[in-house]
């Protein structure tokens, strides 16, 4: 296999990677063994990025011959940039960058551009890994190792802003924290020791992305913000809220569901699964049970397990869906409260898939049963019954 071939291969595999963290799946449409994928992984530290010369945003050959020859035949650089769609900028840029000079002493002269040169020439820059900061600065990379692995155990942002501090007029005793977080997740760098890592409060070997993996898309039109004002104002019964409360180490759940008007709760039972389809079977099974004016909308938050399988939610029950923005729990505060009240019933940290369908029942009854301020101390099922 040619460099050139396992390069393409690499980055099909870091290009799907990137998009879910799925090392299984990336693996499979690079077309490379699982394997393969978990090494390069774990030899960039989980700190990839894609290549610049191959991200398809920098000229590539065939641009740089189709400029060799128009340049030969008198066109000028805008004839260029429009023939090849770029920027008169970036045409410039490349004929300055790559023109051949050449001479001895005193005069320079200066060669036609030639594509192959210029391709060769933009590949060099390209080249990864470039020189870092640490390689060049012993001192530098010394200080840094003694206050990352010595008795203070300083974090990396806490080292770049010491420097500062203990080096005021050294511009050279400067780094930043992403350097140095760069230093100690690859491998092959060799700048600091190699088990430095441990030395950090995490003691990862690689950086653990944050974003969550890809969720599906929420639809733009079923935003709360275009949520029908009437909702808001909680005068017209058959208004919905609902979540999930997880269990232990997030394999088991409970799905709420809380009427905006009455304060009425239903409560979910999910005894195996609470992915997409597990959670649209519970609530079908609860909304179709109620009168047809009780079951109007429902709220959720941008969670899986409604985002996945709400266009069949809608089809079983009738319920018009709304999701909240990221991060909004006070767009559903009902249900939040609701929430919170639920877990003098079922503690965080506790597994809830043992919880039968009665136990859940007579949890809800409780709730139900109890007189509420917002009711004027009537109770949710009091304010259900009526409505009915």
């Amino acid at each position: 296999m040619t460099l050139k071939l396992a390069r393409r291969f690499e980055d099909v595999f870091w290009r799907e990677y990137l998009l879910d963290r799925d090392v299984e799946r990336a693996a499979v449409v690079a077309g490379v063994g699982s394997n393969i994928g978990r090494r390069w992984v774990r030899e960039c530290g989980g700190m990839f990025t894609i290549r610049v010369a191959d991200s398809g945003h920098r000229l590539g050959f065939e641009e740089r011959e189709l400029i060799e020859e128009m340049l030969a035949r008198g066109h000028s650089q805008a004839d260029i940039a429009r023939a090849t769609g770029r920027a008169r900028s970036t045409i410039c840029r490349e004929v300055a960058r790559n023109a051949r000079r050449w001479g001895l002493t005193g005069r320079v002269r200066v060669r036609p551009y030639a594509a192959r040169v210029a391709q060769l020439r933009a590949e060099a820059r390209a080249r990864r890994p470039k020189p870092t900061k640490l390689s060049q600065h012993r001192v530098l990379a010394a200080t840094v190792q003694a206050w990352i692995g010595g008795p203070e155990r300083m974090s990396p942002h806490q080292v770049a802003h010491r420097l500062r501090v203990v080096f005021p007029d050294d511009e050279s005793m400067r780094v930043s924290h992403e350097t140095l977080y760069a230093e100690l997740y690859v491998q092959g760098r060799g700048h600091l020791r190699a088990d430095l890592h441990k030395a950090l409060r995490t003691g990862r070997a690689r950086r653990a992305p944050r974003r969550a993996a890809k969720r599906p898309r929420v639809p733009g039109e079923l935003l709360i913000a275009n949520r029908p004002k009437d909702v808001d104002a909680r005068t017209v019964p058959g208004h919905w809220e609902g979540d999930l409360i997880i269990g232990k180490n997030n394999a088991s759940a409970i799905g709420t569901l809380v009427e905006r008007t009455t304060r009425f709760v239903i409560l979910l039972h999910l005894p195996g699964r609470h992915d997409a389809e597990a959670v649209a079977d519970a609530i079908a099974a609860q909304i179709t049970a109620l009168p047809e004016h009780l079951a109007r909308s429902l709220t959720w938050d941008q969670g899986t397990e409604l985002v996945g399988s709400h266009q069949r939610v809608r089809a079983e029950t009738g319920l018009t869906v709304w999701f909240c923005d990221p991060a909004s729990p006070w767009q559903r505060g009902s249900n939040e409260n609701t929430n919170g009240l639920l877990r003098q019933y079922f503690p965080k940290g506790t597994d809830l898939s043992v919880h039968t369908r009665q136990d859940l029942d007579e949890v809800a009854d409780g709730l139900n049963a109890r007189p509420r301020m917002t009711l004027g101390w009537r109770t949710p099922a009091e304010a259900l019954t009526e409505v009915t």
